[in-house]
């Protein structure tokens, strides 16, 4: 993940789509808009935050919501981060693109956001997030790293999709600032500008993606701390539309441009201007402002937007704000202008970034949460959005021995008084820091404390912050052909819980004051999966219980098909690691076809933690992943070998007699990513190749064909 700092040692708009505005000032937040119709075959759109369904990445979710007070936030769409070229594919702890866009239809979204990361010679200036490719790597870029993703992007079964690229933070904007001639260069940034790699990669990464009909790219523009100085913003203009027209490109493959990237420049500063004036005197002359022609991100974004169509940019181009650590909340918010006994009293006093210094970019102490992702807030302003999954580092506090290519750079460590780029002012950091990109429950707290706009129960005054304990034990009663009964055990509360939310495939479908709850108009022999959320007055909201699944019966009372049976082998020997990785292999050994949508299979283990949550994957299918549906059941009371199973499903499809499904390699992990212990796990075998597997059980809508149950 990347790492953000400008150089603040350099001294010295038009109305957009008025119908898109229109349009957007009704559908306002991202996560709660209609779905459009597709791209596919039409015109690119305008704006393509209007009317989306933004996709929420389930890794980062589980992450947030497993944090205190997480789950008011952790439906909130983020970005994903391909950092990497194995990010592609995915890792052992994060699921490939592929996964991500199943996981996206599965949702029902139609938007997915992607950060485009891993340029030669990346993060030239910086040390924490330097990449896997050295300066003259570009071939290497192009064939390993684009390539593939365009591939991907281009399947067919994506083409509902509307795919946000962010083209390579932090690349474009060094070449400016960081590559000769001031304080803040470095030899690193030299070489890519002489090379000419960045222009090249970025052109390249415009060019291929933007082919795509549903693709949409954002090039990364910095933030007012880095290029607002008037001789900074035209000649980053001019290097923007350079690059834009390397390589194949064009001005016509950039939807719009990105500020604040992974930063925490305010959005507006309501009490600060740099029109104002102190006794006379200019605040521009400030030491906070510096002579900057900017000091939010709303006004830098404008007047970029005009210096950019005055390059030769498309007059209606967008920009993104990148709100996601820019709140700036918290008792230490001003609630006015400053004092005016001089212009730095004024600044100081009332400016809502609380940094020690616009050079400051890593880890920042009393940051928060800003703005939600929202769609068309401002003139020129295509969407609020959150580029940089809060609670995700932007580097270490120090060295740390990685295979990922980050280093350790000292604007991390908050002991180190700092640089040219900083003014040589303390950094301003967090310290106990891990590895950028890495999950940093501290700082993901400090983000939630001092949200602003504030979170639902947390804005001040000493009121009611405490969440409600998780639901425990929720099990699945009685079924039907439509419908199914919930149960589970009371939460508790510092006052009192008022209410239970009940999640249906992760959208809600049902508030109850009770401890139980039965959903109807659902489909015959189909699995759900279920979730429920405790509530108290104050708006206050549990993190979500354990999943369970229940699979309705036949509509006809249904049977089941003769000859169906598991087979499975082990991918992956060791015992106490953190993720479980069954192979798997669905047979038919009898004399007629069968109907995938109503079979699924269960691979039955222990959890060791009856409050976990659960990741699954689908790193591999014959049949294909997007036609494979996984989640994770509690079994309640737990038995020998197994408190959970995992629920493999088919979104359609026949298999024929005496034929098999392929190979289905699947994963699992905690969603805290702690250790299994699956030396006691029912269903786990030792078996290298595929084997008959008898503890590995099958149903056919929803009655047991195959196997025995622990």
């Amino acid at each position: 993940m990347p790492s953000r700092r400008p150089d603040s040692t350099s001294r010295r708009s038009g109305p957009k789509r008025t119908a898109a505005l229109a349009v957007g000032a009704l559908i306002g937040a991202l996560s709660v808009t209609a779905l459009p119709t597709t791209a596919t075959g039409a015109a690119k759109l305008d704006n393509p935050y209007v009317g989306a369904k933004a996709y929420v990445n389930p890794d980062w979710s589980a992450r947030a919501a497993a944090e205190p007070g997480g789950s008011a936030v952790s439906d909130q769409p983020t970005f994903v981060w391909l950092d990497r070229m194995a990010a592609i594919q995915g890792t052992a702890d994060a699921r490939g693109l592929k996964a991500h866009l199943d996981a996206a239809k599965a949702q029902g979204a139609n938007l997915v956001q992607l950060v485009i990361y891993d340029l030669p010679g990346r993060d030239c200036a910086a040390l924490a997030s330097n990449g896997e490719l050295g300066p003259d790597d570009l071939a290497t870029y192009q064939s390993d790293y684009i390539d593939p993703i365009a591939a991907i992007l281009a399947d067919p079964a994506y083409a509902s999709l509307r795919i946000v690229n962010l083209i390579e933070p932090d690349s474009l904007p060094n070449l400016v600032t960081n590559a000769g001639g001031t304080a803040g260069s470095t030899p690193q940034c030299a070489t890519m500008k002489a090379n000419g790699n960045y222009e090249k990669g970025v052109g390249y990464a415009l060019h291929k993606l933007g082919a795509l009909p549903n693709a949409y790219n954002y090039i990364d523009a910095g933030h007012h701390g880095w290029l607002g100085w008037d001789s900074n913003l035209t000649p980053a203009a001019q290097e923007f539309k350079k690059a834009a027209t390397t390589g194949g490109a064009t001005v016509n493959d950039v939807t719009g441009f990105i500020v604040n990237t992974a930063n925490y420049s305010a959005t507006k500063e309501p009490y600060v201007k740099v029109t104002d004036t102190v006794n006379g005197q200019t605040v521009r002359q400030s030491k906070w402002i510096d002579w900057n022609q900017y000091d939010d991100e709303s006004s830098y974004a404008q007047g970029l937007r005009t210096a950019l169509v005055a390059q030769g940019f498309d007059a209606g181009i967008g920009m993104l704000v990148d709100t996601s650590r820019n709140g700036w909340g918290g008792s230490a918010r001003p609630t006015g202008p400053g004092p005016t006994t001089s212009v730095d009293a004024y600044v100081d006093g009332g400016r809502i970034d609380r940094r020690i210094h616009a050079g400051n970019w890593c880890n920042q102490s009393g940051a928060g949460l800003g703005e939600r992702p929202a769609t068309a807030p401002d003139t020129g302003i295509d969407a609020y959005v959150w580029a940089k999954p809060p609670g995700e580092s932007d580097g270490a506090s120090q060295a740390v021995d990685n295979d990922e290519g980050k280093g350790f750079d000292r604007m991390c460590d908050p002991t180190y008084t700092g640089n040219a780029r900083n003014g040589n002012n303390l950094t301003g950091a967090l310290p106990n820091s891990p590895l950028a990109g890495h999950w940093f429950s501290a700082q993901f707290r400090q983000l939630l404390a001092n949200a602003n706009p504030p979170l639902s129960g947390s804005g001040g005054g000493g009121g009611d912050t405490q969440a409600p304990t998780v639901p425990g034990g929720l099990a699945v009663g009685s079924t039907t052909s439509s419908s199914a009964t919930l149960s589970w055990s009371a939460s508790t509360d510092n006052t009192a819980v008022t209410g239970y939310d009940v999640y249906r495939n992760g959208t809600k479908v049902g508030t109850v004051t009770a401890t139980s709850y039965t959903d109807s108009g659902l489909a015959a022999s189909t699995t759900y999966t279920y979730t429920v959320r405790a509530k108290d007055a104050a708006g206050n909201v549990s993190a979500a219980s354990t999943a369970v699944s229940a699979t309705t019966k036949a509509s006809g009372g249904g049977g089941g098909t003769p000859g169906l049976k598991a087979q499975y082998k082990n991918n992956d020997s060791a015992t106490g690691d953190n993720g479980i990785r069954p192979g798997l292999k669905l047979v038919n050994g009898g004399s007629a076809a069968a109907d995938l949508s109503k079979v699924t299979i269960r691979y039955w283990f222990t959890g060791e933690s009856s409050s976990a949550g659960y990741q699954t994957f689908c790193d591999w299918a014959q049949l294909g992943c997007s036609t494979v549906k996984t989640s994770v059941g509690t079994v309640s009371p737990g038995r020998t070998g197994a408190d959970h199973y995992l629920e493999v499903g088919f979104t359609s499809g026949s298999l024929a007699a005496g034929a098999d499904s392929g190979e289905l390699q699947l994963r699992m992990a905690k969603s805290d990513w702690s250790n299994f212990d699956e030396s006691d796990d029912y269903s786990r075998g030792a078996n290298s190749s595929y084997a008959d597997a008898p503890k590995v059980t099958v149903y056919v809508a929803g009655t047991l064909v195959w196997g025995t149950e622990p």
